[in-house]
């Protein structure tokens, strides 16, 4: 018996799929306007949040631990962070210059005190006193070289008071710096 062949039913054309066109389509949405963007001029000033500020007063702080990797880069941060942002908040604008004021006195003022104390004794080698004070400018090399550790520690103590939201003052160079700022 001859096999039976199997019978498909016929193949209809591919309809080309064309969008309908006319009141299927619904209506344009029309457009919104787009608000005008923020700019900035160099005449106006943002003012910071009450967060930004604490912040960047507690960097300006934290900007002496620059100086253990670079020698000078506190004070150059601290004083970037008052030029920045001297015209935007005077909390930012005092820590940041207590700040730089500070670590220049103390970080270089130790480097300062040790080479002036060492030529001192130097010179007055020349007679006898200078060879009688060689171990005394010893003893006291090591004193002076931990004034820059006090200013990190007292950078440190200063970023943690200012981030928690309280004031901070540098004994002696606060009450300069404060003055400096209101002009007083």
């Amino acid at each position: 018996m001859p096999a039976k062949k199997k019978v498909y039913p016929p193949v209809k054309p591919v309809e080309k799929l064309v969008p309908p066109v006319g009141p299927a389509l619904p209506a344009p949405v029309p457009e919104l306007p787009i608000p005008p963007l923020l700019t900035v001029s160099s005449n106006s000033i943002l003012p910071m949040t009450p967060g930004d500020e604490r912040t960047w007063a507690m960097m300006s702080h934290l900007s002496v631990l620059l100086n253990l990797v670079t020698g000078f880069g506190g004070p150059i941060a601290a004083l970037i962070i008052y030029l920045v942002y001297k015209d935007r908040s005077r909390f930012v604008a005092y820590h940041a210059l207590q700040a730089m004021v500070f670590q220049m006195i103390w970080w270089f003022g130790g480097g300062v005190l040790i080479g002036l104390m060492w030529a001192i004794v130097g010179v007055l080698s020349s007679i006898l006193v200078g060879i009688v004070l060689i171990p005394f400018a010893i003893l006291c090399t090591p004193v002076f070289a931990l004034l820059p550790l006090g200013a990190i520690i007292y950078g440190v103590v200063g970023a943690v008071q200012v981030s928690q939201g309280q004031d901070f003052k540098y004994w002696l160079v606060g009450d300069w710096v404060r003055g400096t700022l209101t002009g007083a």
